[in-house]
């Protein structure tokens, strides 16, 4: 999925060690503003500290940004998971959204165009294509 937004907040990095293979981590969440007369406001994470430093998200920087959503269960309670895959800067365009159709589904047709321009009265209709 992606979003376009401006980053309102940096919230502090966090890091630890993995109780499972004892490796370290880092991770860094941000607070992404969608525009419009309706913003909206999405809290989305990287995780690694390679792509912390490849990302270099700043507060006030208008960005393009795919992730995944995911959740996971913990004591009983479930939590939504959003990990950014991809950050770039913002193109100013909504981004399209893809159109999928099932396997043996057509995809849906486009919206019909605009009905023909009424030629002028007294012309006369041509059933050839000539420009002449």
């Amino acid at each position: 999925m992606e979003l376009e937004g401006k980053i309102i907040k940096v919230l502090e990095e966090r890091s630890g060690t993995s109780a499972r293979t004892g490796t370290p981590w880092k991770m860094q969440s941000f607070v992404l503003e969608t525009p419009g007369q309706y913003p909206r406001r999405m809290v989305f994470e990287v995780f690694g500290e390679d792509k912390l430093t490849q990302m270099n998200i700043q507060e006030g920087q208008d960005l393009r940004v795919s992730f995944d959503i995911d959740a996971h269960e913990y004591q009983g309670r479930w939590y939504n998971s959003i990990r950014a895959w991809k950050v770039e800067p913002a193109t100013g365009e909504p981004a399209p959204a893809p159109i999928a159709a099932a396997p043996g589904v057509a995809a849906p047709a486009a919206a019909p165009s605009a009905p023909a321009a009424e030629a002028p009265f007294g012309a006369e209709e041509s059933t050839d294509d000539l420009p002449f």
